[in-house]
């Protein structure tokens, strides 16, 4: 059985997430790796398009659910995007005003790279571009991604998913 975490939620319309970092079902680069893992803990360049014309603003969410914890890793996890931004560039260190990232697994508010555990097999990477009916989520800054989950349930109009997989050792291979 496959861990789907998006099955729990409802059908909403897709758009379009691309990368010139990584294909869709395609391995990790080396320097999405986590730096403790061999590699540069880089965001990947992302661009979106064909979102629905009445998106307010964007979160971007980066899960692994095939981390050995009963309930995934959480990488990334950026919310109040402004509806203007329809991409970000690798390694990306300051986003736009009003842009709130919440602290990951690793209680850091940045992108923390991949760094699957031996023996633990292939993981995926999933990058999910959220469209939102709302300008803002309003979040304590101190939230867990678990809790920008909960809120992207109720407000989101369309997703974008590019998932890329990664495996242990992976950033010398890459």
């Amino acid at each position: 059985m496959t861990n789907d975490p998006l099955a729990r939620f409802g059908e909403v319309p897709q758009f379009s997430l691309t990368s010139s970092d990584m294909t869709d079902g395609g391995p990790l680069r080396s320097a999405q790796y986590g730096a403790d893992a061999g590699g540069a803990d880089v965001s990947p360049q992302l661009s979106w398009r064909g979102f629905p014309a009445e998106t307010l603003s964007f979160a971007l969410t980066v899960f692994d659910p095939d981390a050995p914890t009963g309930s995934g890793f959480w990488h990334w996890a950026v919310a109040n995007l402004p509806v203007s931004v329809t991409g970000l560039s690798a390694g990306v260190q300051s986003l736009p005003a009003g842009s709130l990232v919440l602290p990951n697994e690793l209680r850091l508010t940045s992108f923390s790279g991949a760094a699957p555990p031996p023996e633990t097999g292939t993981h995926r990477y999933q990058f999910i571009v959220h469209a939102l009916d709302v300008p803002t989520l309003d979040l304590d800054p101190q939230s867990t991604p678990g809790v920008l989950g909960f809120n992207l349930h109720f407000h989101t109009l369309a997703r974008a998913v590019l998932e890329a997989t990664g495996v242990a050792g992976g950033a010398s291979a890459a």
